[in-house]
């Protein structure tokens, strides 16, 4: 039996897709400049599992805390999406949602979608990454949403201002981001 917060876990990407198409044009509606994401991303690199330092308040992540997402390589190319979060406190109770990743620009790797339901992908585009993988930042080309990850549960405050001075530059409104208890 799937509970509600799983199941509006699930239906995220779903809402994403739909979204973005909608976006795209208020986007450029707006004036924004197209979306950028980073130069080149090592997905061996990437893969393992990252701490969510904050992000845009979505829904499908209300009363979220402790929030981690892992990556492993799947099959066929794709890689397999773990996203768990602890309800409440970061002693409440799991839950986890599985999905699976896709390159869409395999010069870069750093343009993906993820799917969490059927065949509705959403767009993730690594947007910033620290030289060392230490950090990323995960980021829509609408920009509704928006993830800062780190390989560990806390990130350096100066590391965090550059981050948001980078987003901020990439015409994010950095007012939205809510620091992620872990």
């Amino acid at each position: 039996m799937i509970h509600l917060p799983r199941l509006a876990l699930l239906l995220a990407p779903f809402a994403l897709t739909l979204l973005g198409g909608c976006k795209a044009t208020s986007t450029a509606r707006l004036g924004l400049p197209p979306l950028q994401a980073v130069e080149s991303v090592d997905l061996e690199r990437y893969l393992g599992t990252w701490y969510e330092i904050a992000s845009f308040p979505q829904s499908f992540q209300r009363g979220c805390t402790a929030t981690t997402a892992t990556y492993t390589l799947a099959g066929e190319g794709e890689i397999e999406v773990l996203n768990r979060c602890r309800k409440g406190t970061p002693e409440g109770p799991e839950d986890s949602a599985r999905g699976r990743a896709r390159v869409i620009d395999a010069a870069t790797n750093a343009k993906l979608e993820v799917s969490f339901f059927g065949p509705f992908w959403g767009d993730y585009w690594i947007i910033d990454l620290g030289a060392g993988y230490e950090y990323a930042v995960v980021g829509h080309p609408g920009r509704d949403y928006l993830w800062v990850l780190s390989r560990t549960p806390t990130l350096d405050d100066d590391v965090y201002a550059g981050i948001l001075a980078r987003l901020e530059e990439k015409a994010y409104d950095t007012s939205r981001l809510v620091r992620t208890l872990q």
